[in-house]
């Protein structure tokens, strides 16, 4: 793909780096000398200063050859205005924008879902955007799913129902698996699970099976979501019951988690976790140090506990017990201080926690720190913005392992090489591994074996190598 991203920040810096190890053409463009100068010394594509909200300037930098266009800039209303002004001449472009105002977002979201028969036609997307990304929504959605999961590790949803689950496990020193090879496996569970990559301080790897597994790597296990528990405890992890939740930040990030956790409905997160909600109050409580963000809270949760205090503060750690939570969330905006709450609230007593972090480079800090889940929020929003990037096929895309491997969700088209084929006779050891499949017409995914057959239509579960654009087109045929 040809594609043109107006703004070279941190995001636009790093949705280039992985759109460039894939092989597509990138043009980059900020407004701001410096910043120009620092992405092309970092990356090997045309890097220009200009004004992206300019169609002259997009124009003479080859904007009516371009697949697709991304504005990643500090300003929503300039990401929003050089979408509009590309779409009212290139409609056939797709167009994605990024904003931090999250009426903008609220806006377009409901637009799109009240009048869905309008925008679902020939009728040009609102704004001319055709995918709106919100930092903090992406971000909220991660934390939700980490909790929902238990907050033991990172996981991988996969399935209408979630059938199918990819956890993140450390190997303790305790576990049956310390000093075994894969194959192996089979010999101490009936569970039917995959190993889909080994991560040690080296780096990460699609294993194979003589792949000898050690204490402290950490493993990616696919399994049916009933057996991620005994997958659990084979690897030496405690499951305890999440009684208890401290939400630490009622911004909005914090917001929109606790609308999820807090809801009524059946699907709420609190009767997934206690099969009902008993003394609402004790069960769930928030904490920010902001007077006004503790009074909408209140408000806006009034079944809830809203506390007006610093989770850093000993005392008040210790007159709310605080230490005796099950679960502490720390989605303040402050990246850094969330990682040092968690810490601190789990040597006080609490026994797991999820921290929102800036990006994937704080993963290993927080793993020292014994903190259980970080959510990279930069990261999040390149992995949103790329699955819309990988083509009408690519339909999901999770980045693992510190940006090292991606888990794949494609359908099959007719233009596919594999379609009629098995699937040993498409192995390519090392490159890939085929996690799921779900045939054409069926509702649930199977894990696949030698003798799968693919035909067009099947949607399929991959890990592969990030960058490794010739197994993506191999499958998508794109």
């Amino acid at each position: 793909m040809n594609i043109m991203i107006v703004g070279a920040g941190f995001t636009g810096i790093q949705l280039a780096r992985r759109l460039i190890n894939e092989k597509n053409t990138v043009t980059l463009i900020d407004n701001d000398a410096d910043v120009v100068s620092h992405a092309s010394n970092r990356l090997d594509c045309a890097v220009y200063e200009a004004d992206g909200n300019n169609l002259e300037n997009l124009e003479e930098l080859g904007l009516s050859k371009i697949d697709a266009l991304v504005t990643v800039t500090s300003s929503d209303e300039i990401n929003m205005i050089t979408c509009s002004l590309v779409d009212a001449v290139y409609p056939d472009i797709l167009k994605i924008a990024r904003v931090r105002n999250y009426a903008y977002y609220v806006n377009k979201t409901s637009a799109t879902e009240h009048h869905a028969e309008t925008f679902s036609g020939k009728h040009r997307p609102l704004y001319g955007i055709d995918f709106m990304i919100h930092p903090d929504v992406e971000a909220a959605r991660a934390i939700v799913s980490a909790v929902e999961h238990g907050a033991v590790t990172d996981v991988v949803s996969f399935g209408k129902d979630e059938e199918f689950e990819l956890s993140a496990i450390q190997i303790e020193k305790e576990s049956s698996l310390d000093g075994m090879a894969l194959r192996n496996i089979r010999n101490i569970t009936e569970k039917k699970v995959i190993v889909v990559y080994v991560e040690t301080e080296e780096g990460a790897s699609l294993p194979a099976g003589d792949t000898v597994l050690h204490a402290g790597d950490r493993i990616g296990v696919l399994s049916a979501r009933d057996d991620v528990k005994s997958v659990l405890e084979i690897c030496g992890t405690k499951i305890e019951t999440l009684k208890k939740i401290a939400l630490v930040g009622a911004g909005r990030i914090g917001t929109i988690v606790a609308d999820h956790i807090v809801q009524h409905g059946k699907n709420s997160v609190l009767k997934k976790l206690f099969g009902g909600v008993r003394n609402f109050s004790q069960d769930f409580v928030i904490i920010d140090t902001d007077k006004e963000a503790c009074k909408a809270a209140s408000e806006r949760y009034p079944k809830a506990k809203v506390f007006c205090g610093d989770a850093t503060d000993e005392s008040f750690i210790q007159e709310e017990q605080i230490g005796k939570f099950n679960l502490v969330i720390s989605a303040t905006h402050n990246h850094e201080m969330n990682m040092v709450i968690c810490a601190y609230l789990e040597s006080l007593g609490v026994e797991k926690s999820i921290a929102l972090v800036s990006h994937s480079g704080f993963i290993p800090i927080t793993r020292k720190l014994g903190v259980e889940v970080a959510v990279p929020l930069r990261d999040t929003v390149v992995d949103s913005i790329m699955s819309h990037l990988r083509g009408k096929s690519v339909t999901g895309i999770h980045t693992i392992c510190n940006g090292e491997l991606e888990i794949v969700e494609c359908d099959l088209n007719s233009k596919s090489s594999v379609n009629g084929k098995t699937l040993k006779d498409v192995a390519m050891p090392g490159e890939y591994l085929m996690l799921l499949v779900k045939k054409n017409g069926s509702e649930m995914y199977e894990l696949p074996h030698g003798d799968t057959v693919f035909a067009a239509g099947d949607h399929l579960v991959l890990a592969v190598k990030s960058g490794n654009k010739r197994v993506l087109e191999k499958f998508s045929g794109e």
